[in-house]
């Protein structure tokens, strides 16, 4: 893989309509103020989308997002923003395959159904995923996704203020845009735009050109403050951009109660791919992600959780009961942002997202 950047894997979150509520304050203000924490979760299908959502707002998530997985990225948004007063965000939606008139379409209907609290994320995936699983091209994807969030800005631009659609990029071509086809029916305003992002050139661009930087659940405060932070701050001073310019959403796996077999499975499964390892060689364990590579290519998949210890475990996720799992989760965030969306292998227990949300409260 000669381009290690990619987005949220599989495709995994942000948040719209207030979603610059942290614009105007530094990343250090946020240390304070976990007990105005915004929690988002999975919702992992269109199956009961609606119920799941309504459930997940009684237990105070503050929004809902979906992955790109076995479903459509977007018809369980669509499906959750009939419940209301929820945040809804893609996490994400893979560019590539897609063209930026399409999206931008899908976008705005969302930002239209949601009343304004729709996010749009997007990620690059690997190059594997992209040419194969989707037939798509994927040569130099910083450059490809920097473009593709310009074209959808200058698509916005033209729906929003009437000017003249006129985009021209390398890999991105829009010149035509008749009322026939602009939607008149928003009243909020374009959503803002999150890329996912591990790799610094990914990161450090997003800085440069997103609205918000979903940081991705295969993680840890070590890698957060050690390789993603600095390479945001370089982007934002290449663009003459503060650190309120931009929204950082730290994504976080969890595992609630005394079984964590499934998250050593999730954590098997992002290890084996070579984008990851840096996160591993952050802690010294790089060694790891070539062994669980060559067990995923012989479809060994069950033995590769054995291979994550409990210290590669409760580095990388939030395990234990909700009291713990807060815990590992305001000393990993502190500082850097009041909103994260938790992540599992599976759809978490309504009672334990509303016990871990009052624990971040408290």
């Amino acid at each position: 893989m000669s381009e290690p950047e990619q987005g949220a894997g599989g495709g995994q979150a942000g948040e719209a309509g207030a979603h610059h509520d942290n614009v105007g304050a530094g990343w250090d203000t946020h240390v304070s103020r976990l007990s105005r924490v915004k929690v988002m979760t999975a919702l992992f299908g269109p199956r009961d989308a609606i119920g799941r959502a309504a459930a997940l707002r009684e237990a105070g998530a503050s929004g809902v997002f979906t992955f790109e997985g076995p479903h459509d990225v977007f018809t369980p948004l669509t499906l959750a923003s009939t419940v209301g007063d929820l945040d809804l965000m893609t996490n994400v939606a893979i560019a590539f395959p897609r063209n930026p008139i399409h999206l931008a379409h899908q976008a705005v209907d969302h930002q239209i159904l949601s009343g304004g609290r729709f996010t749009l994320g997007l990620g690059t995936q690997i190059r594997t995923q992209i040419e194969k699983r989707f037939g798509a091209d994927f040569d130099r994807p910083v450059a490809r996704m920097s473009e593709f969030v310009a074209a959808l800005r200058t698509i916005f631009a033209a729906w929003d203020t009437g000017e003249r659609l006129d985009f021209r990029g390398e890999y991105y071509r829009h010149t035509l845009m008749t009322p026939t086809f602009t939607p008149q029916d928003n009243p909020y305003g374009p959503p803002p735009i999150y890329v996912g992002a591990l790799g610094p050139r990914l990161t450090r661009a997003t800085a440069q050109f997103a609205d918000g930087l979903l940081v991705m659940p295969f993680g840890s405060k070590r890698f957060l403050h050690e390789a993603t932070l600095p390479a945001v701050r370089d982007g934002l001073a290449a663009a003459g951009r503060d650190e309120a310019d931009l929204a950082i959403v730290p994504e976080i796996i969890v595992s609630v109660g005394d079984d964590h077999d499934a998250a050593r499975r999730l954590l098997a499964f992002y290890g084996s791919t070579p984008a990851y390892r840096p996160v591993l060689d952050a802690h010294g364990w790089g060694d790891l992600q070539p062994e669980l590579n060559a067990l995923s290519k012989q479809g060994r998949w069950q033995e590769m959780g054995s291979l994550i210890d409990d210290e590669v475990l409760h580095t990388i996720a939030a395990c234990g009961s909700p009291a713990d799992i807060a815990a590992h989760i305001r000393e990993r965030v502190a500082g850097v942002s009041d909103r994260i969306c938790l992540y599992q292998p599976g759809p978490i227990a309504v009672d334990s997202l509303a016990q871990i949300v009052d624990a971040l409260r408290d």
